[in-house]
């Protein structure tokens, strides 16, 4: 049976997908994680929510090792769920509630005319969370976790990651940023918006800090039950998969390129030395979220994050009692297989 010192603990890559409100059931995971012990996380790859998670994570480990991540997270969360008064924009039980057919309105009429329009001052409460919460310029130091926050650049579609030494809060923003809710984010006068239109989060860049187990919190939903009919359903579908091809190509190329590294006889290379061992695990929140409206991501009500903190404190118990004890020696999940196209039955 494998096992592990109980004083040392297994380093451990995260790759945080975003998600709006939705995050807080990463939130959930990491305090789990943490509350478990076993791991040192010293990296992480981010996107949008999940580049949150990882700046509220990486900025309490160093303030304060594993307790002091937990209350750096639960400290931003609920600065995030009381920034607004949500209780006044939405509608329905804290487990599925909706937006309050006012807000319902505003939002169309993002559909209609830009932020800059309806924002001309570019005001996001973000902005302010952020601030008070992280420390960018002791997350700049080299002691602190690896981190790449992903944004995407408004002009070419390519993918900017945002490493260490170049955090600010606007790279934050940047990373969060939905271009029909919030203008662009400019950062050494290039526009950069959400980083899910191309990477959600990226993996490679984990893959070369040379830590051998990969773990993936997935928020977006891997299948659908029905099939879009409505013009808004079918927007919606469409958005969604915008923000998760990018994921789902890099994590099967990812998973081929192990496959080729692990079948060659010599590895010469570092990065195949890296490839041949690593393990990749996955703890995937579609069972948790499939029954949320879309638009319960613009929710951020603190109760309704509270709610999906547990639902993920709750999955993330699951698979450590599940697979906890494989890491460090087998992977959990087979990303080519979990995330290749379906075929079609003989």
């Amino acid at each position: 049976m494998a096992w592990t010192l109980p004083f040392i603990r297994t380093p451990l890559a995260l790759a945080l997908q975003g998600g709006g409100a939705h995050g807080a059931f990463t939130w959930g995971v990491l305090d789990a994680l943490l509350e478990d012990g076993r791991f040192d996380l010293p990296a992480l790859s981010g996107t949008s929510a999940g580049a949150m998670n990882a700046l509220a994570l990486a900025h309490g480990l160093l303030a304060g090792g594993h307790a002091g991540a937990r209350a750096a997270l639960q400290a931003f969360w609920e600065a995030v769920g009381t920034r607004l008064p949500f209780e006044l924009l939405m509608v329905g039980p804290t487990d599925s509630p909706g937006l309050a057919p006012g807000f319902q309105a505003l939002m169309h009429w993002t559909r209609l005319f830009s932020p800059y329009q309806l924002n001309p001052l570019g005001l996001n409460p973000l902005r302010e969370v952020l601030a008070e919460q992280i420390d960018f310029e002791r997350l700049r130091r080299p002691d602190a976790p690896r981190l790449f926050i992903a944004a995407t650049h408004a002009n070419s579609g390519r993918l900017r990651l945002f490493g260490n030494a170049e955090l600010s809060i606007d790279a934050a923003l940047a990373s969060a940023c939905l271009p029909t809710l919030h203008h662009a984010v400019m950062i050494a006068g290039e526009p950069y918006w959400d980083g899910g239109y191309s990477a959600n989060p990226a993996l490679f860049p984990l893959v070369r800090t040379g830590i051998a187990d990969l773990l993936v919190v997935s928020l977006s939903p891997q299948t659908y039950a029905d099939s879009p009919v409505s013009a808004e359903q079918i927007r919606q579908r469409a958005l969604e998969f915008t923000f998760n091809a990018g994921f789902l190509r890099e994590a099967v190329m990812l998973a081929q390129a192990c496959a080729e590294a692990r079948a060659s006889t010599f590895a010469f290379g570092r990065l195949e030395r890296r490839l041949r061992r690593l393990r990749t695990h996955l703890i995937d929140a579609h069972d948790d979220l499939a029954g949320l409206r879309a638009e319960t991501r613009l929710i951020a009500h603190l109760p309704f994050l509270e709610r999906l903190r547990d639902l993920g404190r709750a999955r993330a118990q699951a698979w450590l009692a599940d697979q906890g004890a494989r890491v460090g020696h087998a992977s959990t999940v087979d990303f080519a297989t979990q995330f290749a196209a379906p075929r079609a039955a003989a």
